[in-house]
């Protein structure tokens, strides 16, 4: 295998060794071993420069039996005092076997065992093997850090899904209480239109009973739809545990590896090399571990369906407001569309001018009452929608909690899906297939906005519980390109015609 695969290094094939040194007729003498008397005998390594003894029948090293000629240095000394000997001839290990894995005397390569073996010199090996357990080291560090990241992710989502859980609940409560709300006031306009008629008592009756019909429908929708949700967050819940577990598991194995890696480089040649083969195998199975993060449910998903046609009955004529446009934009003669211009003019100054992005502000204002209003986007790829409320005079009376100047719905598409994010804050929400309408729906009094889906008949979001200071009004986006102008443009539809 090759150096990718830690196995088979690409070291040169030129085989380096140290043969013994020639016999001296001058030979030390030998410090006899205590158990020489029971049986056991003496050799010595057959280098005249410095020689040591052995006891062949304990293997056992008794010290230095040669004296030192006058001309060997003190670093050779050192050196081969320190070098592990051959078992069976007693020579200096000296050798490295990289298809054995085992360190060799010069007469160990003799052998018919390692005949055809690519052998090294025990500090070449030992030097190339060093390099290769640093680039595994690399490789590792970069491992650790990219699970230090996985887990940091895996702890966050932990979190948000808890947070997630709690917007998502009161958007399904306030969804379902606004459409009830809409029911009964229906209801109410209907029982007034029978005063003014002849009052038939069986008649209201059958009214009532149909809205408590509704009203207990929409409550069981609602606790569907919030016990789906419940379900998939304890899903979630559980995946993400047990993704952290994995990744910390991981991460554990990777760090001690590291660890027993660093302190192996720091070993002698023949320590180095012992089990080198096995570590970097070991090491590569591990570093060919991949770590995926948790696949969890979009709690998004979670959407209502089936919209009331209720919404039409409020469905206000929209136009938009050219002294409030953007420079970069053009508005139709009947002022519903909105699209960029070939070539950005410069209008006079308006206070009401957003400046600041390709936007434009609906012609009328709302105080009061309930409005809904459709936009075609399908010719858009990103765009805005919402409300915007001039708010600039009550925070300047230092009014507590004063509201954000808008509320916007944001759509970007990317091929046949569209990513949808909310502001304030900022945040993704939902990701859906290609979309040509968005409604949105403005309840003044009950402080409620609501975002949908026109052609699936969805809800994709809402806002509630807010309280506006004064008056809003309908809001159009478009992003501004980087380069050439685009053809994106937002169009506001006309009113349903009731049936």
């Amino acid at each position: 295998m090759g150096r990718g695969g830690f196995l088979e290094p690409d070291w040169d094939r030129a085989l380096i060794w140290h043969l013994p040194c020639s016999s001296s007729s001058e030979d030390p003498e030998v410090t006899e071993c205590t158990c020489s008397r029971r049986g056991g005998s003496l050799s010595t390594s057959s280098c005249s420069e410095f020689r040591k003894a052995f006891c062949i029948g304990h293997k056992l090293q008794l010290g230095t039996a040669a004296r030192m000629s006058k001309g060997c240095r003190p670093q050779v000394q050192h050196s081969v005092t320190e070098d592990a000997f051959c078992e069976t001839h007693l020579e200096p290990l000296e050798l490295f076997c990289d298809d054995d894995q085992v360190t060799l005397c010069s007469k160990g390569l003799r052998a018919q065992d390692h005949k055809h073996h690519t052998v090294y010199d025990l500090q070449v090996a030992a030097e190339k093997y060093r390099k290769l357990f640093q680039e595994v080291l690399n490789l590792l560090r970069e491992k650790v850090e990219v699970a230090k990241s996985i887990l940091a992710d895996e702890q966050e989502r932990m979190k948000m899904i808890q947070e997630e859980e709690q917007n998502f609940k009161e958007v399904i409560e306030s969804e379902y209480r606004i459409r009830f709300q809409l029911l009964r006031e229906e209801n109410e306009m209907i029982f007034l239109r029978l005063r003014e008629s002849k009052f038939d008592l069986n008649l209201r009756e059958a009214n009532e009973n149909q809205l408590m019909r509704l009203a207990t429908e929409l409550e069981e929708k609602s606790q569907e739809m919030l016990q789906r949700l419940d379900s998939w967050v304890r899903e979630n819940t559980n995946k993400l545990k047990e993704s952290e577990t994995e990744v910390s598991e991981h991460l554990c194995s990777l760090q001690e590896l590291t660890t027993e890696l660093q302190k192996k480089c720091g070993h002698p040649a023949a320590a180095l090399l012992q089990n080198a083969r096995y570590c970097l195998e070991r090491n590569e199975s591990l570093l060919l571990q991949s770590l995926v993060p948790a696949r969890i449910t979009d709690l998004c998903l979670c959407q209502i369906k089936r919209r009331t046609k209720i919404l039409t009955v409020h469905q206000k004529h929209i136009t938009l407001d050219p002294n409030t446009a953007h420079p970069c934009l053009a508005l139709s003669e009947d002022l519903r569309t909105v699209r960029f211009r070939n070539i950005q003019q410069d209008v006079p100054g308006n206070p009401g001018t957003f400046d600041f992005s390709a936007s434009v502000l609906g012609a009328e204002s709302f105080h009061s009452g309930k409005h809904y209003w459709e936009v075609a986007v399908a010719k858009a790829s990103q765009w805005q929608l919402g409300v915007y409320g001039d708010y600039s005079a009550a925070k300047k009376d230092n009014v507590p909690e004063a509201l954000p100047d808008k509320f916007l719905l944001i759509g970007s598409m990317m091929g046949p899906d569209y990513t949808f994010w909310v502001f304030p804050p900022l945040k993704r929400v939902c990701l859906q297939k290609e979309m040509r309408k968005v409604g949105v729906f403005l309840d003044y009094e009950h402080g409620h906005i609501s975002f949908y889906n026109v052609t699936e008949r969805s809800l994709i979001y809402n806002f509630s519980r807010l309280s506006f200071q004064g008056a809003v009004r309908p809001l159009f986006s478009l992003c501004i390109p980087n380069g050439d102008m685009n053809s994106d443009s937002l169009t506001i539809c006309p009113p349903h015609v009731p049936s």
